[in-house]
């Protein structure tokens, strides 16, 4: 019998678990609290991320990580991308040797501008073979509440890909496969800081015209960078892409987009943290991006100001006007 060991359980670690055990698979969720893994064991809840949610009898937590990662064929990895490496660090000498890495982290690395799954393999010295994503239009609240939803796992080994497929094919959760990881990545990263974005213009009371050509024009952003790193360009056109890109610029339940939209009703950045319980990870990712597309001489210039706003003390007002002066060209060549 295939065995999970989820590592955090914040909102989507938790809501993966439990898809997991719908499916079918024994699952060991891994949290650092042992307030929160008792809760899970008592009471069926995660009183912190999903308290509204009552979530699968089968499901055990636990905070020591050498009980949650004992006898895993699979090992679903749910932390902040930020701290993915130090993570991994304690996590490697107890992972099983023969399991498969699971990433459900949507970000670049600070410093190195490294995807999840190049620090995964970085850190434990896992084969690019065993490393797989999970992403797509997942918003945790609506998965632990069994809404259907679809998603990809992506891995340049698709039979490694299918394994992970059935593990977590619940019903309510419809997971495709896919080889192209770079894309799907990368489409999981940088929807998050054009979700930013389209927050900064619903917060300054700008309506649907303005969020769609935001979204848009985001989604050529990524396009473009995909392009140029090596990226499947149907990949931006599917799940991993635009279908993240959606749902995260458009929901009262992203963490990014209401981030922006605090910023544009006026709130200071360092206020906005301060009331956040869960990371937005566009705020840190959005300088990583900018790095990679620098390096690889791709404008994207909604990243470049989303980097502004937050970071470089460029106030919402300011980026708008700074957005509208650039000359509109023909669709396909216009950075903006």
């Amino acid at each position: 019998m295939t065995r999970a060991a989820v590592l955090g359980a914040g909102s989507w670690g938790t809501a993966f678990a439990q898809v997991l055990v719908d499916a079918g698979t024994e699952t060991m969720l891994w949290s650092r609290r042992h307030e929160i893994a008792s809760a899970i064991n008592t009471g069926h809840r995660n009183p912190d991320y999903l308290p509204d949610v009552e979530l699968s009898p089968g499901l055990r937590a636990s905070d020591q990580p050498e009980e949650a990662l004992a006898g895993a064929n699979i090992v679903v990895l749910a932390v902040p991308s930020q701290t993915a490496r130090d993570n991994l660090k304690k996590f490697a000498p107890l992972i099983p040797p023969d399991a498969t890495l699971v990433s459900l982290m949507k970000g670049i690395e600070l410093g190195t501008s490294k995807r999840m799954s190049e620090v995964i393999c970085e850190t434990t010295g896992c084969a690019a073979e065993r490393v797989a994503i999970v992403t797509g239009p997942n918003l945790a609240k609506e998965i632990a509440a069994r809404q259907p939803a679809a998603g990809v796992v992506a891995c340049v080994d698709l039979s490694v890909a299918e394994c992970v497929q059935s593990a977590c094919n619940s019903g309510y959760f419809r997971p495709y496969t896919n080889h192209d990881v770079l894309g799907c990545e990368l489409g999981g990263a940088m929807k998050n800081v054009i979700a930013l974005a389209v927050g900064i213009a619903s917060g300054l009371g700008f309506g649907d015209n303005s969020q769609a050509s935001l979204i848009t024009r985001g989604l050529a952003e990524m396009a473009r960078l995909g392009e140029a790193l090596g990226a499947e360009p149907m990949t931006f056109a599917g799940l991993a892409g635009v279908g993240d890109l959606v749902a995260t610029c458009m929901s009262s339940l992203s963490r990014n987009r209401t981030f922006g939209e605090n910023l544009g009703r006026g709130m200071s950045v360092n206020d906005v943290i301060a009331i956040t319980r869960q990371t937005a990870e566009g705020v840190k990712s959005c300088d990583s991006i900018r790095d990679l597309a620098r390096h690889h001489g791709v404008a994207v210039p909604i990243t470049e100001h989303v980097v502004k706003v937050v970071h470089e003390g460029m106030t919402v007002q300011e980026m708008v006007l700074s957005i509208l002066a650039t000359d509109p060209k023909h669709e396909r060549d216009s950075e903006l």
